[in-house]
């Protein structure tokens, strides 16, 4: 169930970077998409029942490895965060700057008045 969530996320993401014409609604879109990978390389990492990856003086080693979470698609998550971050920081700047040179958002217009 919680795939399927996921993958509608991406869903509705795809549809606004395929559809839309305003650059701020793609760039909207491609934050939703983004959101919707981090959220399913989370979900590959997480174990139902599963504790965080922290281990105690008390806990057999045998027992932390069967009832931890992994912490590896967190760490790389964090990752990808930081880098959507730097991406999106461009496409706005780079949206801002089309818009000061041709005036409007649209893709479309940018296009025709490119020649």
């Amino acid at each position: 169930m919680h795939y399927a969530l996921v993958l509608m996320l991406f869903m509705i993401g795809l549809y606004g970077v395929v559809v839309k014409r305003n650059l701020i609604k793609i760039i909207i879109s491609l934050i939703i998409m983004e959101t919707a990978v981090n959220v399913f390389i989370v979900m590959v990492g997480y174990r139902s029942g599963g504790m965080a990856p922290i281990m105690q003086q008390t806990m057999a080693t045998e027992t932390f490895i069967r009832n931890s979470v992994d912490p590896l698609p967190q760490a790389l998550v964090l990752t990808a965060i930081v880098i959507g971050l730097g991406v999106t920081a461009l496409t706005i700047s780079i949206a801002m700057r089309l818009y000061e040179r041709y005036g409007t958002y649209d893709v479309r217009e940018i296009r025709r008045l490119r020649g």
